[in-house]
């Protein structure tokens, strides 16, 4: 309408996310560490660990669980466990977790393509029976989890996976499921290095 002013929009509470986050430079002594370490190792401070300063006590809770799940014993590769991240932030759209997993699947795999492909539609890729068959598993269950039924089960063992494995590929995708609502909501953005990684 003419002559009509559109409410002012307000201005971004923190580059990287969408709420105010606590003063860095107050952070509790062991939060410095970790984030530290992070630069360290990384080079930067991923912004979902930031995130959570908003909830300190929870800060080490979510690191510990997300290393256990990537990082810990399992039938799984590191790389595959990556794929379902990907793969299940691809059914939930969302920014941070495409952007950061696609970057490990990228590094892991030496494969750019493959980052890329998985974040855009996974059955572009070039797969093993075995992957196609985790990655059909973990999108139904992330887009139509009432559906899941005993004959997506048994597609997995007929690919080689165990009882075990199933658990575990159930667990990951469950976990950024979760992971996914919180960062959309929060709207934490991806930090610009991940971009970069396995180019």
């Amino acid at each position: 309408m003419a002559g009509s002013k559109s409410a002012p929009r307000r201005p971004r509470a923190n580059p990287v996310h969408a709420l105010r986050l606590p003063d860095q430079r107050r952070l509790d002594p062991a939060i410095k560490a970790l984030f530290a370490t992070c630069v360290e190792k990384l080079g930067f401070v991923p912004n979902v660990l930031r995130s959570f300063t908003l909830r300190p006590a929870k800060l080490e809770h979510f690191r510990k669980y997300s290393n256990e799940l990537l990082l810990g014993e399992s039938g799984l590769t590191r790389l595959e466990r990556e794929m379902i991240a990907v793969v299940v932030s691809s059914v939930n759209h969302c920014h941070y977790c495409l952007i950061a997993h696609g970057a490990a699947v990228r590094q892991l795999s030496g494969d750019a393509r493959l980052g890329d492909q998985l974040v855009a539609n996974y059955r572009a890729a070039a797969l093993s029976r075995r992957q196609r068959a985790m990655l059909d598993f973990v999108w139904k269950l992330s887009e139509t989890p009432a559906m899941m039924a005993e004959s997506d089960r048994a597609a997995l063992r007929r690919a080689g996976f165990s009882d075990e494995d199933i658990f575990d590929i159930a667990e990951i995708a469950g976990f950024f499921a979760a992971s996914n609502r919180l960062a959309s909501a929060l709207d934490t953005r991806p930090n610009p290095e991940y971009y970069d990684i396995g180019r």
